[in-house]
């Protein structure tokens, strides 16, 4: 039996050697072990512990050989009861060194406690979070370490979910591509107990993966998983649908659009999903007859939630309910009636909006007052740009010459990037550097707020309702002018004031219909000082088409290919001899060509005669292949832009048809603004006219080639100097106009 005496120096000597611990002084701790050993041959925990500080110095081997030391000559039973006490020892230590954020102190410990119990799951799934943390983490230690055979074979005594879940949310954010990040998560399915933990954890890694990696396919593979456990969650399914969409995997879009539909009742939630399904239908560009049917739903749905007029929308179904609109200009050319059911849409998102923004809301507009009413003069003006496109992108490569040519005198100018800053863009590179100061962030009232604390003057959205969380940021008003320009047409939203136009590009009734003022500038609503051109990758014997041909080209997505015009299209081939029409574009390669052929033989037109090009990784290249094209043939009634600008400066004559709408204007305004108005179509007969002159007639395209060419000397469209000089002006203007209260 251990005298009072004996008891007390132990003690004393013990909490010496935790000092020596904590100041880690390991080779001084050590030294007390080891005459504790001396000592007290027989007390296990002195070789534990004698073991563990030699393993903090580094010197495993000595480590290893002192805890067999204390294991030597033991029964089985006690081996396995020193064993455990040896593991609590490592197990304690590690937590403490981890707490104390000496991470790569606790990776060695839990690397031993590792070959001690290969079977402790709770002690390998902290190694993975230690690696994580040590940046050491390559993917294929989950194999190594037997982690994901452990947790597919039987339940591991003693998991810990809650460790379960935070190490999964860990890989899924420093590993999302990884093929054992799905293993993952797959293998943790048997562990869940309740689903909505493990949505918490899943969902946001998968949109993470989908538009930030931009890594669709991997999204939705995630998204299918959790679905095992949930079938019908509602908000996995709608993501899933975008998912596929984006990997252009269209067919299981639509499929799950379809479901997601199918489970709704509410009428928000249906005017969302018939857009989903509307969104995937026309994505895939060979669905017109299905689409157009959803179509008129979308609008009849539209109608209702419009006459309901709720006032209680969350944010995040007003971010689902704003560009619900998208696709009713892809439809038909019915500019007042898409405008009134756009303007009315935007209307009730903003009255929605400025009531879960209440205070943000207010707080921008009695700054706005006040600058108004002390005719606030700043020089130089706070101009910002609000887009998710300043990159490789039409709107990027668009833009760029404004931004090239601002007078940094009379303009500081700030970009605001709607998504996470991506790696390797050149171009966004290129906008951030011409920024006097640049933000990024996803979250829009992120983004509302930090234009409002930079004091910006005008803002100018370049998306519209391409992105939903443009439309939030400009709802809420953070600046006291604002103004859309460029991206798809006006939003509609009583936020902003102005929208760009030129003389062409809207007619003059197009004011009484708009719920922005139209600021016409004095040529041309866009403009660039030209394209990089790479090296053409199509030849015509390549294509199997004779040198003599005539050849149309169409590049388009799919879902401006409005079976009318290719009907018109078709029309045209068939009157041309010796003529082919190569089409060009994102869309499901099945569908569209199915569509195309189906086309073809209903106007008497051989299939033979169609050919079907892929995307190309480069837009120089995709520029340089123009030049195949004897004729590039628009799209009606939603027409190209940066198509239309790239044919254009490439030389091409193009035939487009005009409409009333913004989009069935873009291709005229560029043509008017190069002097060539042969092409120039005001209905369906004119376009085939003029598609089948320019086909028969050599001589007459290229005279309009030349004109082209010559154009890129005089033409306001190729003139970016002169645009930026022309918008400056109207932003001095407007801000006059502010000051004035007019």
């Amino acid at each position: 039996m251990i005298s009072e005496s004996s008891l007390t120096a132990r003690i004393e000597w013990q909490q010496q050697a935790r000092k020596y611990l904590e100041e880690e002084s390991y080779s001084l701790a050590a030294n007390l072990y080891e005459q504790a050993i001396n000592a007290e041959p027989d007390v296990k925990s002195h070789y534990w512990h004698l073991g563990l500080m030699l393993l903090l110095q580094g010197k495993e081997e000595e480590a290893h050989t002192t805890w067999l030391l204390g294991m030597v000559e033991g029964e089985p039973e006690e081996v396995d009861q020193w064993t455990e006490e040896l593991i609590q020892v490592l197990q304690a230590e590690a937590e403490r060194q981890e707490a104390l954020k000496n991470y790569r102190n606790s990776w060695l410990i839990r690397q031993h406690l590792r070959e001690i119990a290969p079977g402790n799951i709770n002690n390998l799934l902290y190694l993975i979070q230690l690696s994580i943390e040590l940046g050491t983490l390559s993917g294929d230690e989950l194999n190594e370490w037997g982690i994901i055979e452990i947790l597919r074979s039987q339940p591991p005594a003693n998991l810990d979910f809650d460790l379960l879940m935070q190490v999964l949310r860990r890989v899924l954010d420093s590993a999302p591509l990884h093929p054992f990040s799905l293993e993952l998560v797959k293998v943790s399915l048997a562990y869940i107990r309740e689903p909505i933990e493990f949505l918490k954890v899943v969902l946001p890694a998968a949109v993470t993966i989908a538009y930030v990696h931009r890594r669709p396919e991997l999204a939705a593979r995630l998204a299918e998983i959790y679905l095992e456990i949930d079938a019908n969650n509602l908000e996995v399914l709608r993501q899933l649908s975008i998912f596929y969409q984006n990997a252009c995997d269209f067919d299981k879009g639509i499929e799950t659009a379809k479901l997601c539909y199918s489970l709704l009742e509410k009428i928000p939630d249906k005017v969302y999903a018939n857009y989903l399904l509307l969104r995937g239908l026309m994505g895939a560009g060979g669905y017109w007859q299905e689409a157009q049917k959803i179509g008129q739903r979308q609008e009849s749905l539209l109608s209702e939630l419009i006459e309901a007029q709720p006032k209680n929308l969350s944010e995040i179904e007003v971010l689902r309910l704003v560009n619900t609109s998208f696709f009713l200009p892809y439809f038909s050319d019915r500019a007042q009636r898409n405008r009134q059911l756009q303007n009315k849409l935007a209307e009730l998102c903003q009255i929605n909006a400025e009531i879960y923004a209440k205070e943000k809301v207010e707080r921008y507009r009695a700054r706005h007052c006040q600058w108004q009413q002390a005719k606030r003069k700043s020089e130089p003006i706070k101009i910002g740009y609000l887009s998710h496109c300043l990159r490789r992108h039409s709107v990027g490569w668009l833009a760029r010459w404004l931004l090239e040519y601002h007078d940094r005198e009379r303009f500081q100018i700030n970009g605001y990037f709607l998504t996470q800053k991506w790696s390797n863009d050149p171009l966004e590179e290129w906008y951030v550097s011409k920024m006097n100061k640049a933000y990024h962030s996803a979250e829009g009232l992120d983004v509302a707020e930090q234009i409002y604390g930079d004091e910006i003057e005008i803002l100018i959205d370049l998306d519209s309702i391409t992105l939903d969380t443009s439309c939030e940021v400009m709802m809420l008003k953070p600046a006291p002018v604002q103004v859309t320009w460029l991206g798809w047409d006006a939003s509609g939203i009583p936020a902003i004031d102005y929208f760009i136009a030129d003389p062409y590009v809207l007619p003059e009734s197009a004011g009484d219909y708009y719920a922005e003022k139209i600021w016409r500038l004095p040529h041309t609503f866009i403009a660039v000082d030209g394209f990089e051109i790479d090296v053409p990758t199509l030849r015509r014997d390549q294509l199997d088409i004779p040198s003599d041909a005539v050849v149309y080209l169409s590049s388009q997505k799919g879902y401006k290919r409005h079976p009318d015009t290719v009907r018109l299209q078709m029309k045209i081939i068939k009157e041309v001899p010796n003529s082919y029409f190569l089409i060009k574009g994102t869309a499901d390669e099945k569908a569209i060509k199915s569509f195309f052929m189906q086309l073809a033989e209903e106007e008497g037109v051989e299939c033979e005669r169609l050919r079907f090009l892929s995307e190309v990784a480069l837009e120089s290249v995709h520029r340089a292949n123009l030049g195949i094209a004897d004729v590039v043939l628009d799209t009606y009634p939603y027409n190209g832009a940066t198509t239309t600008l790239e044919t254009l400066w490439m030389g091409v004559p193009l035939v487009t048809r005009v409409g009333e709408q913004f989009s069935a204007r873009n291709s005229y305004s560029m043509m008017m603004n190069v002097g060539v108005k042969e092409g120039i179509a005001w209905s369906a007969e004119e376009y085939v006219e003029w598609g089948v002159r320019l086909g028969k007639d050599p001589e007459l395209r290229k005279e309009i080639s030349w004109r082209l060419r010559q154009s890129r000397h005089t033409s306001p469209l190729w003139n970016g100097r002169q645009f930026a000089r022309e918008m400056e002006k109207a932003y001095e203007q407007m801000w006059q106009r502010f000051i004035e209260n007019q």
